[in-house]
This record gives C-alpha cells, structure tokens and sequence, in this order.
C-alpha cells in the first residue's frame, strides 16, 4: 500500500520532539512550520551548484531524467507543497556530498542501462536515498548482535551504549523522514555503518561513505545494506522503554536463512 503522509496543517508536531525528526527541525523553523516553503525559499542561504527548482510541465518538457537535470544544470525537481520532495531538500542542504555520490553513480548507471532498465546497483542507490540509515559506530562488537538480528541485544542489553554516543545514527532517506510523521509508526530502514577508531566528528563518516558510493566500493547491490529498526533505537519510539517492545513488535524480524551482512566501512584502526 502507498503511503499517504498527512497533512501539513494537522500533522501532530509531538512527533517532532523525539528523533528522527527532532534531529532535522532547521533554523529558518519551515519543518514546523504550518505551510510548505516556496520552493524558491529552499534555496535561501544555500548552495550555488545546485538549486530546487519547481516541478512543472515546463521544466518536464526538456525530457531530461530527473538525475541527469540535476547532473547536468544542477536543478533538483521539486513538487511544491510536497512532504517527499520538502525532506528531500532538507536532505539535499544538509548532506550534499552523499547526495552528490548518489547522483554521480545514478547517472554512470543510466549511461549503462538507459532510461528504462534499473541495474542492482541502481536499486542499491534508490533504497539508501529513499530509505537510508547513517550508522556510526566506537564499539564494533556491536555488530554481533546486528548481525545475528538479535534486537534485544542491540538497543536493550546495549542501551547505554546508544546513550553515550558508542552507536549513533541518523535517518538520511527523505522517505523514512516522511514515515516518521505518523506518531508512533514502526519503521525500518536501509543502513550503511561506518566503524570509528576515535571519534572524528560527524563530517569524517560523511566525507569517507561519500567517497566510496562515488567510487563504487559501496552500494553496487542492495543486499550490502543493512536492516535497521529505528523504532527500536532508545527514545525514538515511545514505547522502547519496555524490554517486551523488542519482542513482540512486527518491525522486529529475524534474520533469513543465509542472509550475511557485509563488514562496515572503517575509519582509523580498530581492534
């Protein structure tokens, strides 16, 4: 079933008090906001390689693909009043690098397969941009449990270690951002994970995943992506403060039968 986000005007703003949206509330307050931003505003205080521009029949009738006009003349199509396309832009403004590894891979895949065949590769990049997860992580003995899809043992037993920063993440994909507007909706998405020796800050994570979607170490095939219950992350979901939650909430899967993860990006040395 299509998802259908609710209205701008009666969304009900608790949902932006707890992550993952408490993370993406913005100076200028248009994620608060009781209207959508002008698509022009969009642009305010931004970047002069790219630009949102509105999505009308006139800008469709250059025929272009959407990824090869924002290539190209650096246009990012968007839909005016439009949740998919507003958190696509917060998105865009905050982590224009990954946006732009996507972009640059999409488009040397289009070269590959034309306008109307998708390769893996193609679906890999689609599920990160519309779906993805940044997961940092200081104790790669986590992954065990992630591994073996042991929930309880990932956000329960190691719970400090999501409060103390140890294992941090933040939604990427605009459309799991959508979701998160429906109070209490249990949500999954697609991670990419990134082992820290030290803490480097946000922007190392950033720049190296960037670098390798853009070279082609990573997201060639979806299965390279990892399932993540968000809604399982401590304070993300309003009833997580319950060992019972991790067992008997359906967002909670075990793993397939051969599935593996592959082993994350590292950065620095780790034991």
């Amino acid at each position: 079933m299509r998802f259908v986000a609710p209205d701008r005007a009666e969304f009900s703003r608790d949902v932006l008090r707890q992550p993952p949206l408490a993370q993406w509330l913005d100076p200028w307050g248009w994620l608060d906001a009781m209207q959508f931003p002008a698509v022009d505003e969009l642009n305010r205080d931004w970047s002069e390689r790219w630009r949102f521009v509105a999505q009308t029949p006139a800008l469709l009738a250059d025929g272009l693909h959407y990824e090869s006009r924002i290539h190209e003349r650096g246009q990012i199509a968007t839909r005016a009043d439009n949740w998919h396309d507003f958190f696509n832009a917060l998105v865009w403004r905050r982590y224009p690098l990954l946006k732009a590894a996507l972009n640059r891979r999409q488009i040397a895949e289009i070269a590959l397969m034309g306008d109307k065949q998708r390769s893996r590769a193609q679906c890999a990049l689609t599920h990160f941009d519309e779906g993805g997860v940044i997961v940092v992580l200081r104790e790669a003995q986590l992954l065990n449990y992630w591994d073996a899809h042991d929930w309880t043992g990932l956000f329960w037993e190691a719970r400090d270690a999501w409060k103390e920063g140890l294992i941090r993440a933040e939604v990427f994909g605009h459309a799991l951002l959508e979701m998160a507007l429906v109070p209490d909706k249990l949500i999954t998405g697609k991670a990419l994970v990134v082992v820290e020796a030290d803490d480097g800050g946000p922007e190392a994570a950033i720049v190296a995943l960037a670098a390798a979607i853009a070279d082609g170490r990573l997201l060639n095939d979806p299965q390279e992506l990892r399932a993540l219950p968000v809604s399982g992350i401590p304070g993300w979901h309003r009833a997580n403060g319950e060992a019972s939650f991790y067992a008997a909430a359906e967002c909670f899967r075990p793993l397939r039968t051969g599935r593996r993860y592959p082993p994350p990006l590292t950065l620095g040395v780790v034991d």
